[in-house]
């Protein structure tokens, strides 16, 4: 996991507030959003509503975290010789049941970092935590309710419920994004090539994602 490019863990408040005093909202869920009418990301996925607009995710979740994960040089052969760009891998998450991977493309670092958090904004999910562990039972959301299962390109991961205390173990790139999701002990299995530092973060997000498939008693309850 490269880490020369300055600090790892960055709160983007001050980047947000910036963007946020000239976002002029272009979608109908962006202006109910600045309406007030919708006050939590959380109501736009229960009402199944497109999030296409990153200033969103800003606006209501203000205390957003970003940590790069990769990046690298990738290089493409055209007429003209070959062109070298900078390839980044962001995650984002508040720490607290939301967390997003992406990835941005460029030829200066920036733009492609800039690039990698809009798309790691647009592709945030909701995570849904509990205590699964038969081993604690405590009720609290330090870990997930059940096993779910992950897959990005051949990289596949098995997410387990752990009891408090055991921590996140997992690899270096699993445990970004289970710490930007709020996730504080897990077991985790993988197989698959998961050196691909973007399959793998995915891989994880995809097996967060799956704890939204299924109806738990909670979910009847609501109903």
């Amino acid at each position: 996991m490269s880490r020369e490019w300055g600090d790892p863990l960055m709160a983007m408040s001050a980047v947000n507030k910036a963007a946020l005093e000239t976002w002029v909202p272009r979608t109908r869920v962006g202006r109910m959003v600045v309406e007030g009418k919708i006050t939590s990301l959380k109501e736009i996925f229960d009402r199944n509503l497109p999030l296409l607009e990153p200033e969103i995710v800003d606006y209501l979740l203000p205390d957003l975290k970003y940590e790069r994960i990769d990046v690298g040089l990738v290089q493409k052969v055209t007429d003209a010789g070959r062109r070298s760009r900078f390839r980044v891998v962001v995650v984002v998450g508040n720490e607290d049941g939301f967390v997003g991977v992406g990835s941005g493309k460029a030829r200066q670092y920036l733009e492609a970092l800039n690039k990698a958090l809009r798309n790691a904004k647009l592709n945030i999910i909701p995570v849904r935590r509990g205590c699964g562990s038969w081993e604690c039972r405590c009720d609290e959301p330090h870990s997930i309710p059940f096993a779910v299962k992950g897959k990005s390109g051949s990289v596949r991961v098995i997410l387990k419920p752990a009891p408090k205390g055991t921590g996140l173990v997992a690899g270096d790139v699993a445990k970004v994004v289970l710490r930007l999701a709020g996730i504080k002990d897990v077991w985790t299995e993988t197989f698959g090539e998961t050196r691909t530092t973007i399959n793998f973060a995915k891989a994880v997000q995809n097996a967060l994602k799956n704890t939204y498939k299924f109806v738990t008693p909670a979910d009847w309850l609501k109903t």
